[in-house]
């Protein structure tokens, strides 16, 4: 994110296919995946630390990072304030959206897709930060994920969002603006600025996307403190 990059003591950035697929999951290989996650980490200076992935599961629980985990299952959303921990997410359409406190130099990674911003990810990650660490001025910073002009979902999702993340494609289906809907979250939960990288993943062939090639490939996002 532009707008974080110079923030100090944070570390944040997003693997493109440039560095391969960095998910596990649907790898039927998985030594490539983990060669890509090394250069991730160097590239982002943390290759002397472990990455702590989240399990994801589409859902809004949140985890404190105490001390580095190779995976922490069901949670779409972790924070920490340790500088040996590196958090790690990853997506194919679905958003990462980093957040970060200056003062409490404590920081948080959260998986957005359209069931866990339904259920209010972003807005419990915020208020855990809040509770665990006393953050009162967090930043966000959303990243590359599938934009407003590409997420058709069926007539279903009209008693799911509001109308106003919501606008008519052909016939009954829709168009889902998930950076809008994640962007309210943010800042009815207090949340000071909120960046948008504005790159989606179906349009930008630097990122994986599962609308565009269902082939189980991943980016990652990597969130630590220097």
């Amino acid at each position: 994110m532009p707008e974080l990059a110079d923030e100090p003591g944070l570390i944040h950035g997003f693997s493109t296919t440039l560095l391969g697929s960095v998910g596990l999951t649907h790898a039927a290989d998985k030594e490539p995946v983990l060669a890509a996650r090394r250069t991730f980490m160097q590239v982002m200076q943390v290759e002397d630390r472990a990455l702590t992935t989240a399990g994801a599961v589409h859902g809004k629980a949140v985890a404190r990072i105490e001390d580095p985990r190779s995976i922490v299952n069901g949670v779409d959303a972790m924070v920490t304030d340790r500088r040996n921990v590196v958090l790690f997410t990853t997506h194919a359409d679905c958003y990462p959206i980093v957040l970060w406190d200056l003062d409490k130099k404590a920081a948080g990674l959260v998986h957005a897709g359209w069931r866990g911003t339904q259920a209010g990810v972003a807005t419990a990650a915020v208020e855990c930060m809040r509770d665990e660490y006393g953050c009162e001025h967090i930043v966000a910073g959303i990243g590359p994920g599938i934009c407003a002009r590409c997420y058709e979902v069926g007539p279903e999702f009209e008693s799911r969002f509001e109308s106003r993340f919501l606008r008519q494609a052909a016939g009954d289906r829709l168009l889902l603006d998930l950076v809008a809907a994640n962007r309210v979250q943010l800042e009815d939960a207090g949340v000071g600025a909120v960046y948008d990288i504005g790159i989606c993943t179906k349009e930008s062939y630097l990122f994986p996307s599962h609308r565009r090639h269902p082939d189980g490939k991943r980016f990652g996002a990597i969130v630590a403190l220097r």
